[in-house]
Order: C-alpha cells, then structure tokens, then sequence
C-alpha cells in the first residue's frame, strides 16, 4: 500500500511540475528535485536507494525509444554527418578528457572509474531542445541538438558500460574499442529487425488498446536479445524507436499512430519525472555519505564547476570546426546546381538521356536505375541544397549550440547505473548530480535570454510559412483530385465515405513520397499529415 501511494504522490507531482513550470519560469526537472528533496526531509521518510539495473533496463530503454521515435526522418537524414559528429565522436572525446581530468583532481580515483564519470557526464539532454523548440529556433538548430541529444545518450551509455568492465578486469584500450564497435554494430541491427517486426506486427492490431500494450514491449524486445548478446540494448531501443517512426505513417492506421503518439508522450513524461524525482530523494543521503567518507560537499561542487567549464570549452572547441565543415559543405552543395540543372535539361533530351544518367550517378554518387528515378534524385539534391542555404549555421547559432548543450536526465540516470561496490560511488554520483542540477539552472535557466542576445537564425518567416503549407496542400490536392476521378472511373461501388478515404489515402501517399524528397520542411509535412489522419478518424468513426 505504500508503495502505491508513493506512486499516486509521484505521478501527481510529474503532472503539476509539467503544468506549472512554464508558468512560473522553472524548469520542470529543477520543481521536481525540489519536491524530492523535500520529502526527503520529513522526518521519518527512510532513505531511498534505487538498483542500478532497474535504471539501466527498465527505465533508459522506453526512454531512449520514445525520443527515437518523434525524430524527423528528412531532418535526420540530413544531418546525419553532423549528428553522428556530435553524438559519437564528441561524446568519446569529452568521455576520455574528462577521464583524464577526474583523474588528475580526484585522489586515488582509478583511470576506469575516472572515464566511467567521464561518459556520465558527457551526453547532453532534451530538456534544451524543448525549450528551443517553443523559443522559435531555426529547425535546422533543433534538429541538430534533437539527434544529438538522442544518440550521444546510447553512446556514452555503452562507454561507461565498457568502464566498468574495465574496472573488474585488465582489458587494453584495443578490447574496449573493438567491444565498442561490435556493440553499436549488432545493437543497430537487433534494433532494425525488431523496429521492422513491430511495424509488421501493429499493422495487423485492429484494436488500438491491444496495440498500445504490445507497443509498451517494443524497446524491451530490442534491448533484451541486445543484451544476450553482448551488445547494446540502448543503442538498439534507439534504432527501434528511429525505424518505427520512419515507417509508421505508411505501415499503421491513423488511430494507432495518433495513439502511440500520445502514448510515448506520457510515458517519457513520466519515466523522466521519475527520475529527477529520484534524484531529489537520494540527494541529501548521498550528501551526508560524502560529507562523512569523502572531502566533502564543497569538493564534489568545485569538481562539478569545473566539469561544467570544461564541458564547455570541450563543445565550443567542437563546434567551431564543425561549422566551418558545415559551410563548405554548403559552398560544395550550391556548386552542384548548375550540374543539377545541366543533367536535368540532358534527361529531357531523348538523343542523350543514357549520357545524363550516368552523369546523374557521378554527381549524386549513386546509380540511377531509370529517368524517373533520376529525376527523383535530382529533386532530393535540390531539396538538400535549398535545405542547407536557406538555413545556414553562423557562429550564432554554434553559440547557442554550445550553450543549449546542457546535462540532465540521462547524466542522472547514468549515475544511479553506477555498480553499488563502486568505490567512491557516493562522491561520483554527487558530482553527476551536480553537473547535472548546475547545468540545468544556469545552462536550462538563461537558454532564452541568450537567444534573444544571440538573434540565431528563426528559421522560415511566418509568410514563408504559409506559402509554403499552402504549397503543399495545392500538392495533395491535386493527388487527391486525380484518386477522386480513378475512384469514379473505376465504377467501384461505395459510399461518399468510401471515397473521400481514397482520397485522404492518395493524400497521405503523395504527401510520403514528398517527405522521401524532402521538397517540403518536416514541420509542414507533420502538421499536414496529422491533419490528414484527424480528417480520417472522424470518417471511420
């Protein structure tokens, strides 16, 4: 009984902290260890000590894979140079520099635990992205800091997995990296499968109550085997949660999809709220274990002051070179276009048409099977090309990228992964929570403020918008009229009903092969397509 009602209070604080703090200008994380810590403060509440296993397996995977699943396809695919950049190469940095700098300040901290603390600090966290998203942030921006957010947390998960390994046996840097490797190599491929079986699986769910239960498995059916087998079970929750979220407009129905989505939402509300809540409970007892064991509380704070710093200064230092490489990529894509032009008016000309095919395939370094396709491929390098010049990235928004790339739920649940017989436990998971409170306050705190010094790009202006939504509902319409006519062509008997389905079906089709371009911008396409799928709803209803 007072567990459950522990778990009523919990649930109720997640939903009051979620409403109120835009209201009150608090992050809803910050209300949250407020309200952790002061329970723990009542006289009588026992200590709280979470198992690390329940975090590392029953809370990251649905959290991972509900983030994977809200991820643009278009916006990712893009990026995904610059995603992985961020994600993987910075996140091992930082985890080795780190490492090297617990080393150096923390006396008799071994070189494994040393980078064990370095991964968990290392990812950065969503909390950033959302309040960037409601700020009105170029998208480009948002999508940038959304994968990084999402995969650097698999990938500095999977490096402190390897540190503690590391720590209970001697291993070479080689082993470690080869383990590394395999892990990412076979977690994206359980992850693939699994992703694909669910979306074949779903299809088949009429009723939407018994395909939310089976989704609610969903990451749990890719971590497990993962894990079997040696891999990674976060990176292939992650997969999973991409995979489907790619696939679910084409593969379920509108109800499921619209669902899920509801569905995902709350459930990473809450696994989230979870564990900041969490982290207020057990803050004040692994304070007085540091203060009775260790150097001190003053200690651990300088420690996560200076980690903050030097995560920083890491991140600026890997952003610059990062942009500089992002506007020569542009320069090289806007070279492109008179060949895209040249290649385009060559396959309209039936005398030269094989020659500007295999022009097509040296310029977009791939093979174009028919004029169609060639054509296609021209329209998607147009699409990019037009996608990196309208929204280019300046030493602004790399500034505010560095800023915006605050720690947070992920470094808080990494650390309560930490094995109990860690030596010192209580002081590293004191710096994470530091990092990770501090990084939240000061980093989560004045986000807007330094948009508004900072002036980044916002993006499409509100005309451009709706030129531009307008764009594309001419687009479907026209695909609509066409199904409209075949649907009555056809003399196939049904209702009005029965028709205007069709037609929504052409819709949708002809508004997936233009997410496949990416001619149209991802906000435009999601709010169309949910439009498109409430219109269907209410028809079946």
């Amino acid at each position: 009984m007072e567990f459950l009602i522990v778990g009523v209070i919990a649930l109720i604080a997640i939903a009051l902290a979620t409403a109120l703090g835009p209201r009150i200008g608090v992050a809803a994380p910050l209300i949250l260890v407020a309200l952790g810590v002061g329970v723990s403060l009542i006289p009588g509440v026992p200590d709280v000590e979470i198992d690390p296993e329940i975090i590392l397996a029953g809370v990251l995977p649905p959290l991972l894979y509900a983030a994977g699943v809200s991820i643009p396809a278009t916006d990712f695919r893009r990026e995904f140079k610059s995603i992985g950049a961020l994600s993987v190469v910075l996140t091992i940095i930082s985890t080795v520099l780190l490492g090297v700098l617990f080393h150096a300040v923390i006396p008799d901290l071994a070189w494994p635990w040393a980078f064990a603390l370095g991964a968990i600090v290392s990812p950065s966290d969503p909390v950033a992205t959302a309040i960037i998203k409601r700020l009105g942030v170029s998208p480009r921006v948002v999508s940038l800091l959304e994968g990084e957010s999402l995969l650097n947390d698999a990938t500095a998960l999977v490096l402190l997995r390897g540190a503690v390994a590391a720590a209970a046996s001697a291993v070479t840097v080689w082993t470690v990296a080869w383990q590394f490797v395999v892990a990412m190599a076979l977690a994206v491929a359980i992850g693939w499968i699994v992703a694909r079986i669910n979306l074949w699986v779903s299809a088949r769910i009429r009723d939407t109550t018994a395909n939310t239960v089976f989704t609610f498995t969903v990451p749990f059916l890719a971590s497990i085997p993962a894990e079997l087998v040696g891999a990674s079970g976060l990176v292939a929750a992650v997969v999973a949660g991409l995979v489907t979220g790619n696939g679910a407009a084409r593969a379920l129905s509108p109800q499921v999809r619209q669902s899920d989505h509801q569905t995902w939402r709350a459930i990473e509300l809450m696994l989230e709220g979870a564990i900041y809540l969490i982290l207020g409970l057990e803050l004040i007892a692994t304070i007085e274990d540091v203060e009775r064991d260790h150097a001190g509380v003053g200690f651990a704070l300088t420690t996560a002051a200076v980690t903050l710093v030097a995560v920083l200064v890491l991140r600026a230092a890997f952003i610059a070179p990062l942009l500089f490489g992002q506007a020569r990529r542009a320069r090289r894509a806007e070279a492109l276009i008179p060949h895209i032009e040249h290649a385009r008016t060559r396959l309209e000309d039936p005398d030269a048409s094989h020659e500007a095919l295999r022009g097509v395939a040296a310029k977009l370094a791939g093979r174009a099977r028919s004029e169609e396709h060639a054509h296609r491929r021209l329209t998607r390098a147009e699409a990019d090309i037009s996608y990196l010049l309208r929204a280019p990235l300046g030493a602004r928004e790399g500034a505010l990228m560095v800023w915006a790339g605050m720690r947070g739920v992920v470094t808080v649940a990494a650390a309560q992964t930490l094995p109990t017989d860690t030596p010192g436990r209580s002081l590293l998971v004191l710096i994470a929570y530091f990092v990770a409170i501090g990084s939240l306050v000061i980093q989560g705190g004045t986000v807007a403020w330094a948009v508004r010094v900072l002036k980044p790009s916002r993006g499409a202006t509100p005309d451009e918008e709706a030129d531009e939504r307008a764009a594309l509902r001419e687009q479907l319409e026209k695909a609509g009229a066409d199904a409209r006519a075949q649907f009555r062509d056809s003399g196939t008997a049904g209702t009005g009903t029965a028709e205007r389905i069709a037609v929504i079906h052409a819709k949708r089709e002809a508004l997936l092969d233009a997410r496949a371009l990416g001619t149209f911008s991802s906000a435009a396409l999601s709010a169309m397509l949910t439009e498109l799928d409430h219109e269907q709803i209410r028809l079946e209803l």
